[in-house]
């Protein structure tokens, strides 16, 4: 069963892979460019410029290479270290995530300075992914790198979901919250985008430097006393922040500014899309498959909780097996030296949850290396060297007797993690998923005495 499981989940990355789906979205027929929806005359434009940021971008910009050629004039690529490529046409750096570093600095104002090469003559086309927050980097004067390193690090550890970081972020930037398109006016901007962000809110992926912001320095402010950061942030950020709520510093373009007239937002590819193809494949490998939620954001424990909450209420409706695809993104708060690593907690969580004794009469495909893993894990949280587990431990509780739980499968778009707990870079970042399948007893014995 775990090998249908990674049938189940693979047919969902290849729903949202980066370079196909470019190829679908961008598309050349002579003079004529089309880009998602919009159809352009090429005679129209002087120049074609491709800005492209997040841990897919690299192989976003190999497609758009593959249908433009030639014909793009410039551009640059911002991704993470050891998710690039080479390219034909378009330079690249890889930097760092989820704490910016100098790299994406210097990566960040080649894109800067692409942008204000642009005209009302000119097609920038963008093409945003997953993490582009952090590798577009960076900051207000007043407040240096080490501190943005240090509040993206606060940030990210401290509970908080990807809309809550990203307003802070947004607020810290000269480039997020609207402030590309600002840079990008008067040109005719198309951007592209991969949506890792729970629904798939324009202004959130990416802090939407693309699109018009409806959040002030004032929310940033709230969300630093939310989780108890002001006497941890470092006080050139604090402070700026607070000139901001104050007026003293302009705020982000609003949805209603001008600048935002000649620029068309589109998102191809998202954890909906995505749990739509898996849904699809459990379906013909004859499941009875429910789509639960793709909305899932809150902490792994809640998020394991509820998910077993979820088998608990299943009752049986036929002969079929069981699929129940879970998709978002979870947050986990991490405490000492941890680095996070919220997949693999919630999957090791969950596994010491599931009893997997006979007399309960269902079983965890692979349970005992999850449990291998569980212990050799425990003095971290989240990833040692390549390892991802998690620190905390759990007492083993028993799901109802009636449930024959056959795979648990808890991973993310952009990192599926192998036998060893490793994991590969795929080049693409659309959330994460959670694939449970399973079969009711009584089914399960029935199976078996038809067989027999």
């Amino acid at each position: 069963m775990k090998k249908i499981a990674e049938l189940i989940f693979f047919a969902g990355v290849n729903g949202v892979l980066p370079e196909k789906l470019m190829q679908s979205q961008v598309k050349l027929s002579g003079d004529l460019l089309q880009v998602a929806e919009k159809r352009f005359p090429l005679s129209r434009f002087r120049h074609i410029y491709v800005l492209a940021a997040g841990k897919a971008a690299a192989s976003m910009s190999r497609g758009v290479e593959k249908v433009l050629g030639d014909k793009i004039t410039n551009g640059h690529v911002v991704t993470k270290y050891g998710h690039g490529m080479n390219l034909n046409y378009l330079t690249l750096t890889e930097a760092g995530h989820p704490i910016p570093d100098a790299e994406g600095v210097k990566g960040t104002q080649k894109i800067v300075n692409i942008a204000r090469k642009a005209t009302e003559d000119d097609l920038v086309i963008c093409l945003i992914s997953g993490g582009a927050s952090a590798l577009m980097a960076d900051f207000p004067e007043g407040v240096t790198l080490d501190d943005l390193k240090r509040t993206n690090e606060l940030l990210t550890k401290c509970g908080a979901n990807i809309t809550e970081i990203n307003t802070v972020r947004k607020h810290l930037s000269k480039i997020k919250g609207g402030q590309l398109a600002r840079i990008l006016f008067p040109a005719t901007t198309v951007c592209l985008i991969l949506s890792d962000v729970v629904g798939d809110r324009l202004d959130v992926i990416a802090s939407g430097p693309t699109v018009g912001d409806s959040s002030s320095f004032a929310d940033a402010l709230t969300i630093i006393d939310k989780y108890s950061l002001q006497n941890r942030l470092p006080s050139s950020v604090l402070h700026y922040l607070l000139e901001g709520a104050d007026g003293s510093i302009a705020d982000t373009p609003k949805p209603d500014n001008p600048v935002f007239q000649n620029v068309h937002n589109y998102i191809i590819g998202s954890n909906g899309i995505a749990l739509e193809s898996s849904a699809k494949k459990a379906m013909e490998l004859g499941f009875e498959t429910h789509t639960v939620t793709d909305s899932i954001q809150e902490d792994v424990t809640e998020t394991a909780n509820f998910i077993l909450k979820t088998i608990d209420n299943q009752k049986p409706t036929g002969n079929k097996p069981v699929c129940l695809l879970f998709g978002g993104e979870p947050t986990v708060k991490v405490s000492g030296k941890g680095l996070g690593g919220r997949n693999q907690h919630l999957a090791l969580y969950l596994a010491t949850k599931i009893c997997c004794k006979k007399k309960h009469h269902y079983s965890l495909c692979g349970h005992r290396r999850y449990r291998r893993a569980y212990r050799r894990s425990r003095g971290s949280c989240g990833l040692r060297n390549r390892d991802q587990g998690c620190r905390e431990g759990y007492r083993p509780e028993p799901l109802p007797h009636q449930l024959r739980l056959l795979s648990f499968f808890s991973t993310s778009w952009r990192a599926y993690h192998h036998r060893k707990y490793r994991y590969k870079r795929d080049g693409y970042n659309c959330g994460n998923c959670s694939i449970i399948l399973f079969k009711f007893v009584r089914q399960a014995h029935k199976i078996k005495s038809n067989q027999q």
